[in-house]
């Protein structure tokens, strides 16, 4: 089956530089990487074809996605083995040479009206990576009290009118009742009208902080992010690489501080490394996108 989910990997050069030198494995075995966001198989595939002995251990939640990365990685037949779980959930076997994340939200997800994460495209308040389980962003917003929701758009999407939001979503709820269907597009609108006129039209919508702190707490991305950053040193034999791409501050400040903090691991990125300017024009969501590094200490 051919499926559609096409997606452009960031700072994908940047990746292959990254994991360049991999120790090899003590057991003789070949080198081994967990690519904690599979996605497409965008990054995995680039990484196979560098290291023509390595063998990948692909995670992803998006049953979309699974689909389309073993399509893509099917030429690699047994050196790459998907698993279908968040990262945060995942115990590896043995110990690892590289492991891989990519924070971002995928093209596909963006783009289909029925995930739910864009305003651009009317569509149901889904949100959910795993689309087969857990609270969609409406019956989050029906579930939360008004200041417990306000206290969440402000944490999660730094969004400095946090509590007039939260009280128009409560006034002009429900948002997850299916005998009552809203749409990004509903909540979109009611977001940008508690912004005054002047503001509502600038270079940022603005609903887009609002929809990035319900997508983070639909998901849990911080916290499944700090149990990765926790146990991932763990996974990775000495010498091993850690690479994290992140794209908005909440990550990369919780990505930096674990890199500095961390007795495990040693960082070889002192600045996050960013797309050039060829990236960002072929490639505008890559504008965003910070790619931080370490390496397991012995």
């Amino acid at each position: 089956m051919t499926t559609t989910f096409t997606h452009q990997s960031v700072l994908a050069a940047r990746v292959v530089e990254a994991f360049a030198a991999l120790p090899p494995p003590l057991d003789g075995a070949p080198p081994r990487l967990i690519d904690c966001t599979l996605g497409g198989g965008g990054h995995s595939s680039l990484l196979l074809v560098a290291h023509p002995t390595l063998e990948v251990i692909g995670l992803d939640q998006d049953p979309q996605a699974r689909a389309a990365a073993a399509e893509r990685l099917l030429p690699w037949g047994e050196r790459v083995r998907i698993e279908a779980t968040n990262f945060a959930a995942f115990r590896p076997e043995q110990l690892v040479q590289g492991v891989l994340a990519d924070l971002g939200v995928s093209s596909p997800q963006l783009d289909g009206a029925e995930r739910g994460f864009s305003f651009r495209i009317d569509g149901p308040l889904d949100m959910r990576m795993n689309p087969e389980a857990g609270e969609t962003a409406g019956e989050l917003i029906d579930r939360l009290e008004e200041t417990a929701l306000a206290d969440l758009i402000y944490a999660y999407g730094e969004e400095r009118l946090s509590r007039r939001i939260a009280r128009r979503l409560r006034e002009q709820g429900p948002w997850g009742d299916p005998a009552r269907p809203r749409g990004t597009a509903d909540l979109a609108y009611t977001v940008a009208g508690c912004y005054p006129p002047r503001a509502r039209h600038g270079r940022i919508h603005p609903a887009t902080r609002t929809f990035q702190a319900l997508r983070i707490a639909v998901n849990d991305e911080l916290g499944a992010l700090e149990r990765l950053l926790e146990r991932a040193p763990d996974w990775l034999a000495p010498g091993g690489i850690l690479a994290i791409i992140s794209f908005h501050s909440l990550e990369d400040r919780r990505v930096k501080t674990a890199f500095l903090a961390d007795p495990r691991l040693e960082r070889l990125t002192r600045r996050p490394l960013v797309a050039d300017e060829a990236e960002v024009a072929a490639n505008p969501r890559s504008r965003s996108a910070k790619l931080r590094v370490a390496r397991r200490l012995p």
